[in-house]
């Protein structure tokens, strides 16, 4: 995704910003904390080296970043220790929709605003979220292989059902392949973001489904490589266009991905956008810190603010849908690091 103007102009121009309402605060300035989910995926590996490349141009003094290591009670320790060494702000990428709420709850406590990335808690005070459609991604999983298996066995390896997303995921890919496919049969592997978990169940269902025709990986950063595998240990992993090929969408966009829809491994990936996730993020915590507040309806950086069920704002940035045809577009973030 192409570099967006960033800084006080973007503070300004917003079409979601509302005047400065807020009586307290730290006028925009102090230090900000940034808690990683894990470190274990390419995507946040991506997103850990943006963040200080975006902090600077944001104009955002960051500590290190803190890794949670995909243990939902220590990213609740880590906020406490953040805020116990005196940050004005928080950037948090959520494990759990609902657990998260006790970290919130203690930032708002101490006057603290809080930034969500790529997943939305399910209660709690938030400035902004900053995420994108993750409906919109099982939906586009949905379509393209709809449109390329015209019936037969798909899979869906999903996400931790804990979290926001992997429950939109799965329900958006489920409900749109019954109201559109329905020559589709869906098999499901509850797989937790967990790599060991996916590869496990994955080589289980193959074993008892050696017809499945379409995968959906709701994470390509973990899921990839031990489907590549499984699949390749199966003597069942065959290029695109050759006759038993299993078509595979993925969720991500990380450099990884690309490569395998170049050698015809996978077929497509909707690109999250790792650099946009840091921006924005960072961003709106600063218009937080200086007491800015912002309305649903359309921004000036080609995303739209809505109003979740709960009354929490949520940006939600785009993630196209990446096939062979653009997968060298150079604005695409996962073309832009090694």
């Amino acid at each position: 995704m192409a570099a967006l103007a960033a800084g006080a102009s973007l503070m300004l121009a917003a079409c979601g910003s509302t005047k400065d309402t807020a009586s307290t605060g730290s006028g925009g300035t102090g230090k900000v904390g940034v808690i990683l989910p894990l470190l274990t995926s390419p995507f946040w590996q991506s997103y850990n080296d943006y963040v200080p490349k975006k902090a600077t141009s944001e104009g955002v003094e960051v500590l290190k970043t803190v890794n949670s290591n995909s243990d939902p009670s220590q990213q609740i320790t880590d906020i406490d220790n953040e805020l116990n060494q005196g940050v004005k702000g928080l950037v948090v990428a959520p494990l759990d929709s609902a657990a998260i709420q006790a970290g919130l709850d203690q930032a708002e406590r101490k006057g603290v605003p809080v930034v969500t990335v790529d997943v939305a808690p399910d209660k709690g005070k938030v400035a902004m979220v900053v995420r994108a459609d993750n409906v919109a991604y099982g939906e586009k999983a949905c379509d393209y292989l709809g449109q390329h298996v015209s019936s037969g066995k798909v899979v869906q390896v999903m996400g931790d059902l804990a979290s926001v997303n992997g429950r939109d995921r799965s329900a958006a890919f489920r409900s749109c392949v019954k109201k559109k496919y329905p020559k589709l049969k869906v098999l499901e592997i509850p797989a937790k973001w967990e790599s060991d978990t996916a590869a496990a169940k994955l080589d289980t269902l193959l074993g008892a489904n050696p017809d499945i025709k379409g995968i959906y990986l709701q994470a390509g950063g973990v899921y990839l490589a031990p489907t590549l595998q499984t699949l390749k240990s199966k003597h069942l992993l065959k290029p695109a266009g050759q006759q038993g090929h299993i078509a595979i969408v993925s969720n991500d966009g990380i450099p990884q991905e690309f490569d395998a829809i170049r050698k015809g491994q996978i077929d497509a990936t909707v690109s999250q956008p790792a650099d946009a996730y840091a921006q924005y993020g960072l961003y709106y915590i600063k218009a937080a810190m200086a007491g800015k507040t912002f309305r649903p309806g359309p921004t000036d950086h080609g995303s739209t603010i809505v109003k979740l069920p709960n009354g929490i704002l949520e940006d939600q940035l785009p993630a196209p849908l990446v096939t062979k045809a653009d997968v060298d577009d150079p604005k695409l973030w996962g073309n832009t690091v090694k």
